[in-house]
């Protein structure tokens, strides 16, 4: 386990707290933005100078600068271990690079983590707290309870009850003597593709009283198999849901 930094009035010190551990970014020089007309010496130098910036938790990153040296900016107190910043007072060239590299989406803000989506392997910025306990999907990839779907094989309508934490090769389909991966259906589906739980709509005219089992069974389905439907030319066929089988 790799300790955290904390800033003194001398620097960063050491402490038994864990840190973090994310990819850098590359360490490259960023395109100048000539639309800002900015004039400020250090922002310039922010952007054309080749740094990579590692976010280290915290609201902590670690900016290895074009000449190789390596300095530790704390973003929320607008801080840096440079002798620019130490001596002088101004903000750095590297506290303006961290913030460029934030606004770009080239690194994640103080609070977040950049992991991988589960699905696509995009790179989705989440909670520092949460990042462990994944999985994590990126906007594109997640589906809400309540979302409604479509069926790439058959073209029926479903609505999403829940997106779970396993994959098409882990979950039994009840009934039969395979997993969801297996079901003949899903055959050229990735095996490890995450398994979303959906129904049926109820149909419409059903008085409560009417409402059998069969109506609110759950069905499991490789996320692959689903896509989010086009807008409907008419908004009366929301309501027209055929019967579960």
């Amino acid at each position: 386990m790799v300790g955290t930094r904390r800033f003194s009035s001398s620097g960063f010190t050491s402490e038994e707290a864990p840190m973090i551990d994310t990819a850098a970014s590359g360490k490259v020089s960023l395109t100048p933005l000539a639309e800002t007309e900015e004039t400020d010496p250090r922002s310039q130098r922010a952007r054309a100078e080749r740094m990579s910036v590692t976010p280290l938790g915290g609201g902590l990153y670690e900016v290895e600068s074009q000449s190789d040296n390596t300095y530790f900016v704390d973003l929320l107190g607008s801080r840096c271990t440079c002798p620019d910043h130490m001596m002088r007072g101004v903000r750095c060239k590297h506290i303006r690079r961290v913030a460029i590299e934030i606004n770009e989406g080239r690194v994640p803000p103080p609070g977040k983590e950049a992991v991988e989506c589960a699905r696509c392997e995009s790179v989705v910025f989440v909670d520092e707290k949460t990042a462990a306990a994944g999985p994590h999907f990126c906007d594109r990839c997640r589906l809400e309870p309540g979302e409604p779907v479509v069926d790439r094989a058959t073209g029926d309508l479903l609505v999403v009850v829940a997106m779970t934490d396993y994959r098409a090769n882990q979950v039994e389909v009840p009934g039969r003597d395979c997993t969801v991966a297996e079901y003949p259906t899903n055959e050229g589906y990735p095996a490890d593709d995450p398994v979303v739980e959906v129904l049926y709509p109820i149909p419409s005219g059903l008085r409560p009283e009417q409402v059998e089992p069969r109506h609110v069974r759950r069905y499991s389905f490789p996320r692959s198999r689903l896509q989010r439907p086009g807008r409907p030319g008419n908004q009366s066929e929301l309501s027209d849901f055929p019967e579960p089988k």
